[in-house]
């Protein structure tokens, strides 16, 4: 009875306008009663049908409304009094009985009403929390599933319902292995039962790597982190779903610019040295030839057989010299111009690329990288792999100069010159360099390297160049060195012709 009286009253406003009109109708509705059945009960049960009316005023408007429907209905019955001689002892015990009846059962509305504010706070307190937390676990961007000791699915994060395929109304109530394909599905209640056996933990609080399979019975590899909670004595478990393809993605196309960058960079180490060797031998050459033309004027003199078959040979050499001479030079012009695929890229993403690959393993050597680029998606109109293998050369030689210096820190910086330049900014915290090896480093075979050949900075500067930019090094303020190229912003004519 109570629990339907509090669904009522829960019900109903709150207010106290409400609740004071409310007494003073059940007061008037009990008085017109009274009135109508006067004359069948008479004085037998005098306050009998003012009792329900301080009932219902008390319990829903509190001690307020009570006392006044207690006081209405008690001065109305006194009302068909007319003189104070006419009262009689046991009208007054029994106006008394009705007093008491009437406050005791305000005093209970008021604790009842009391009662049901308090719950009803309490109540929308832990809807508020519910809700938050809701929020917050539908915004986390890894999947939750809460199961059972049985395995069954208890809750399903919207999160979960993206990644798998399944709504929640759907999953809910079914067994969590619907979620796995073979042979994780046939084995998942064995675990469950071995862990509530023997306590062992395998992948509690510990995570591993798994597959899932999603609704269309696709499978995709997942990253599962469980915990464990107990609620009463229930017990369950909430896995944690992180999908891993974009990850796996991302590692195969870092492999696959690795594979490209490393071919790249062989072909044009041989490029340039093909470039160094036809400039070194295109001077010899030119003297050879110019030896045999002037051995071949000493032997005009002579007009012997032998003088005139040495001439001929000396003239066919020094043809051949001229010859070698001009496919050296070719082949110079053809490694210095060599056309490129050169398209619209952008230059954010492309030293984002570089850097995955290059800054592989720096912050285990406890290098600090910073990436201050501009914000604008910055085109240039360049050769994709050929720039990557630029940022990759620059970045690599920072970090290795880094090395033996204990402050270790990276930055990667983009501006736009008012010439329409783009000027990229690799600056090290290393020992910096010494002016004679900062004078010479972009020449062929000058390195400060134990092992190395001389060449990647030669090469850098070959492939700026050949794009229309400039390649320098400077000393870093505080120590250190840094290393800027420039590219040419892609203009909106270029863009749209390119497309």
């Amino acid at each position: 009875m109570r629990c339907v009286l509090q669904l009522i009253i829960d019900k109903l406003p709150r207010s106290v306008a409400f609740r004071y009109s409310l007494a003073l109708a059940l007061a008037v509705s009990a008085f017109l009663l009274h009135l109508l059945l006067n004359s069948i009960l008479g004085d037998h049960s005098p306050y009998l049908i003012f009792i329900p009316a301080v009932l219902i005023a008390g319990a829903i408007g509190g001690l307020g409304p009570g006392l006044l429907v207690t006081g209405l209905c008690l001065c109305a019955k006194f009302s068909f009094i007319t003189t104070l001689a006419h009262i009689t002892t046991g009208e007054v015990l029994t106006a008394i009985s009705f007093i008491v009846i009437g406050s005791g059962t305000a005093i209970f509305g008021e604790f009842l009403a009391q009662t049901s504010e308090r719950a009803r706070t309490k109540t929308q307190e832990l809807l508020n929390r519910e809700s938050y937390l809701q929020s917050i676990l539908d915004t986390v961007p890894d999947a939750m599933v809460v199961i059972d000791e049985r395995g069954i699915i208890q809750s399903f994060s919207t999160a979960a319902e993206r990644l798998f395929g399944w709504s929640a109304a759907e999953i809910n109530g079914e067994n969590v292995k619907l979620l796995m394909p073979s042979p994780y599905r046939e084995g998942h209640d064995g675990y469950i039962a071995r862990y509530l056996t023997t306590g062992e933990r395998r992948i509690i609080g510990l995570g591993r790597t798994i597959v899932g399979q999603k609704r269309d019975g696709s499978r995709f590899p997942i990253d599962l982190s469980v915990g464990e909670a107990i609620s009463g004595n229930r017990r369950f478990f909430i896995g944690f779903i992180r999908d891993l393809s974009q990850r796996q993605r991302d590692n195969v196309r870092l492999q696959e610019l690795q594979s490209e960058l490393v071919h790249i960079s062989r072909f044009t180490a041989l490029g340039e040295m093909a470039s160094t060797l036809a400039h070194e031998l295109n001077q010899p050459l030119s003297a050879i030839a110019n030896y045999v033309k002037g051995a071949r004027r000493l032997l005009e003199a002579n007009t012997d057989e032998i003088s005139s078959t040495t001439r001929t040979a000396m003239d066919r050499a020094a043809e051949q010299t001229l010859r070698a001479g001009e496919i050296v030079r070719r082949l110079r012009d053809f490694v210095a111009g060599g056309e490129a695929d050169r398209r619209v890229e952008n230059l954010n993403k492309l030293i984002d690329e570089a850097g995955a690959l290059a800054l592989v393993g720096a912050r285990e050597n406890g290098v600090h990288t910073r990436f201050q680029l501009r914000p604008e998606s910055e085109l240039v109109l360049v050769d994709r792999i050929q720039i990557q293998q630029v940022l990759f050369n620059l970045l690599r030689n920072a970090i290795e100069a880094m090395m033996k210096t204990e402050q270790r820190e990276l930055i990667v910086t983009t501006n736009r010159r008012d010439d329409g330049m783009i000027v990229i900014s690799v600056s090290d915290s290393g020992s910096g360099l010494s002016k004679d090896i900062a004078s010479h480093v972009f020449q062929p075979f000058i390195t400060t390297k134990r092992y190395g050949m001389g060449l990647g900075l030669s090469i850098s500067r070959t492939i700026v160049e050949a794009h229309g930019g400039k390649i320098w090094v400077e000393a870093t303020q505080g120590g250190g060195t840094t290393f800027r190229f420039t590219l040419r912003a892609v203009t909106d004519e270029e863009f749209e012709h390119a497309k």
